[in-house]
């Protein structure tokens, strides 16, 4: 029987191993792991990938979001928009620093944030709009960073999912005024652990950012303000620039690997919609199927695996109860954590191992009357 996991990470790292061991040992041997060259080398190279001018690296995606509210004064009382289909760290960010988290729910065919009812949420106590370019799919932002302007509020980009996506030809993580992200392993663009960062283009908020992840120190001993500790370190640093180099190939062989999946599932499979102003790096390939589960666990007897992102969405979870919704609040979010399959996309998947999925998926709709 075949055995094709949902994600695999060796084939990507056999193919820079021996920069990596090289570059592991070097940190090793220099007995600085903190803080040191390496990571502000990566800070300058993800600055200019992103087409920004600053590059904070963090201990996380999570602190990366959190650090960035912080930065900008958000605070108990406030309130931030965000899209109710996401990872839920995007919703415990906001709600860690002691705002209201304000969901709005996603387009049915891109899943990003239906800017269209945006508006309608913005109150007197309204701060900040975050998006997420949800499976590496960018957002619609030129619409939401006209509506923050009109109203005057801060746009952050989650954009933990989209290293190397473009929006009318911008990179994603460049249209915020702080844009967090994160370099958990199986992230397009991942370290060998805990990682994340924040990108912008204002230097003040560069400079309050660098205390604030040392302790609120600019120099040692020395606290200006009340931070924390959230610092990339060396080894993660140095395995961040080396896989930078080889992103934008990676990313171009997952765009691949998403078409030959458009090619050989039926076309009454649906898949998420890619907009012609955007360019997605397939941090994920989904599909939506009424029967889910029994195709998961269908393709499980096949030797295929998937997950499900997100089977419980954010505004339904135990931890979010005290912000007072209920089923039937975000209707097109509800659906999607039923219906939303995500299938193997990996870097060394191959076409064979495309086509055996999608023949399998094919069989079960057929199967099961759902093509129409």
């Amino acid at each position: 029987m075949k055995n094709i996991p949902f994600v695999s990470l060796e084939h990507q790292n056999a193919l820079i191993k021996k920069e990596l061991e090289a570059d592991i040992l070097d940190t090793v041997q220099s007995n600085y792991f903190i803080l040191g060259d390496k990571l502000k080398k990566f800070e300058t190279e993800y600055a200019a990938y992103s087409n920004t001018s600053q590059c904070i690296g963090v201990g996380n995606g999570f602190d990366a979001l959190k650090l960035s509210l912080l930065a900008l004064g958000i605070k108990k009382g406030d309130e931030v928009i965000a899209p109710a289909h996401t990872f839920i760290a995007t919703i415990l960010a906001i709600m860690d620093v002691g705002a209201t988290p304000i969901l709005v729910d996603v387009h049915p065919e891109t899943y990003t944030i239906d800017y269209h009812q945006v508006e309608a949420k913005i109150s007197t106590r309204t701060k900040a709009i975050i998006v997420v370019h949800i499976y590496g799919n960018p957002c619609e932002m030129d619409q939401i960073c006209s509506i923050a302007e009109k109203n005057d509020l801060f746009v952050i980009e989650d954009n933990a999912q989209a290293h190397g996506a473009l929006y009318k030809g911008q990179k994603t993580g460049s249209f915020g005024v702080l844009n967090a992200t994160s370099f958990y392993p199986a992230k397009n663009l991942g370290c060998f652990g805990d990682g994340g960062a924040i990108t912008t283009d204002q230097k003040a908020l560069q400079e309050y950012l660098l205390m604030y992840r040392n302790y609120g120190s600019s120099k040692k001993y020395f606290s200006d303000v009340s931070g924390c500790n959230s610092r990339l370190d060396e080894i993660q640093a140095g395995i961040l620039s080396i896989k930078l180099k080889y992103l934008d190939k990676w990313n171009s062989e997952r765009r691949k690997m998403a078409s030959e999946y458009k090619k050989y599932l039926d076309p009454g499979v649906k898949t998420q919609h890619i907009d012609t102003n955007s360019i997605s790096v397939y941090h994920l390939f989904t599909i939506e199927c009424d029967k889910r589960n029994e195709l998961q666990e269908f393709l499980i007897t096949e030797g295929i695996n998937t997950q499900i992102h997100y089977p419980v969405p954010p505004h339904l979870q135990k931890a979010c109860s005290k912000l007072g919704y209920k089923k039937g609040d975000l209707p097109i979010t509800e659906k999607l954590s039923n219906t939303l399959l995500s299938l193997p996309l990996y870097i060394g998947l191959t076409t064979l191992d495309i086509q055996f999925v999608s023949e399998k998926i094919n069989y079960f709709y057929k199967k099961n009357n759902l093509l129409d």
